[in-house]
């Protein structure tokens, strides 16, 4: 990985752990918002009794500890960039009794086993914010067996997010953001489904396919949704941070008038849309 790629890494790890404990707060909220798309993630691996899944980018541990949940003599490695989401994930598992689930700080071009090592793979909203994404793919083909399963997800344009660009607008309307460049790590970079398409062909997988998954994300009130976005949303933390007491309440006095429009009856619940790849070796 060069030196580029490598910063963009180190940033993201100490952002993750960074925010671990907003997830960890939170974490019954984002578990229900994206629990959907969890659920077509391991419909399509269709995990086996006795199989050995690697679930990456796992964050606080979904769904990998439902997949573990569903194995009789298999196991899943759950990994992360991040030691203090996957300390979130660990707790996850001990609190539910899973026993055959075990957690590894990886990082995803770098995958640290064998080749032909396991099942299935999923990876759950963990693409768009890989440095390399294509060094990703080949190690996830690497490392799977012969005839083994992967599903990914990632986000959908941001057209069908509103639940990202409300927020995100908003402070792009008050403070020069500047644009990361094409290509660059971020929510919508993997939106075009015929690019998740290519990654995959080129690192050797077939029998490809592409779902969107559409859910809801009910935050209940405005301020709910405020809370939370700011508490796990490393972009806007940061972007917040440039602006002073005044602007932040101006941004924040911004997104409420923008709930009000959207959800006239006070109740906010977003539509969100992902899209599942799945493929094969």
């Amino acid at each position: 990985m060069d030196a580029q790629l490598e910063k963009i890494r180190d940033s993201q790890k100490e952002s993750w752990n960074k925010f671990s404990q907003g997830w960890k707060k939170w974490d019954k909220m984002t578990m229900e918002f994206i629990q959907p798309t969890g659920n077509k993630i391991i419909s399509l691996i269709n995990p086996k009794k006795d199989d050995v899944i690697l679930d990456i980018a796992a964050g606080t541990g979904e769904p990998g500890l439902t997949i573990a949940s569903m194995l009789e003599g298999g196991k899943v490695i759950s990994t992360d960039l991040s030691e203090g989401m996957l300390e979130v994930a660990k707790e996850k598992a001990a609190e539910r009794g899973i026993k055959n689930f075990e957690t590894k700080v990886v990082d995803a071009s770098e995958i640290p086993f064998a080749d032909n090592t396991f099942d299935a793979i999923s990876c759950r909203f963990g693409f768009m914010f890989f440095p390399d994404m294509q060094v990703v793919a080949k190690e996830m083909f690497r490392v799977l067996k012969s005839g083994g399963r992967i599903a990914t997800s990632v986000w959908n344009i941001a057209e069908k997010n509103f639940w990202v660009t409300a927020i995100m607008s908003t402070i792009s309307k008050n403070i020069d953001v500047p644009k990361p460049p094409p290509g660059a790590p971020g929510m919508f970079r993997c939106a075009n489904p015929d690019l998740m398409e290519d990654l995959f062909k080129q690192a050797g997988f077939k029998n490809i396919s592409i779902t969107e998954v559409e859910g809801k994300f009910n935050t209940g009130t405005a301020d709910v949704y405020w809370n939370m976005m700011t508490e796990v949303g490393a972009p806007i933390v940061a972007a917040l941070s440039k602006a002073d007491d005044e602007l932040q309440a101006k941004i924040k006095k911004e997104v409420f008038e923008l709930m009000d429009q959207k959800f006239p009856g006070g109740k906010v619940i977003f539509d969100t849309s992902s899209l599942v790849l799945y493929a094969e070796k």
